[in-house]
């Protein structure tokens, strides 16, 4: 292999590293934000679906400002989007445990919440520790 091919290489793998949790994140944020858009079927007038959308995004809100952090510290996004993904499993086994509200299909849910979420903690895991090696 040329030097200049070993190169493109390296800078390759660093860039890959550095932008797939980022966008993933991004994606992720969007993907949570859609689930509010279901307010809209309800009869709750301007400043009542105004409100819905702000309470029902606050964890969106919420990864948006880890986001704007993690981008220069990763730590933090790993940190935090492991134990949002912890969190919402927890949520899910403690609904089931409690005998509140739950169906047998709500199983899957940390599948398509928590599993993105861990992926993007642990890129983000991956690039720190990139980064603190370099």
């Amino acid at each position: 292999m040329k030097e200049n091919e070993i190169d493109a290489t390296k800078h390759f793998k660093r860039d890959f590293i550095f932008w797939t949790p980022r966008i993933l994140s991004i994606l992720f944020i969007l993907f949570l934000a859609m689930f509010s858009l279901d307010i809209f079927e309800g009869n709750y007038g301007f400043w009542g679906t105004i409100l819905g959308l702000f309470m029902h995004n606050i964890p969106s809100l919420i990864l948006l400002l880890v986001l704007v952090i993690a981008w220069k510290r990763e730590l933090v996004g790993a940190i935090v989007f492991f134990l949002a993904g912890l969190a919402y499993t927890a949520l899910i086994g403690y609904r089931a445990i409690s005998g509140g509200h739950f169906e047998p299909y709500m199983i899957t849910w940390p599948f398509t919440i928590s599993g993105p979420a861990f992926v993007i903690g642990g890129l983000f895991l991956i690039g720190w520790l990139r980064k603190r090696k370099t």
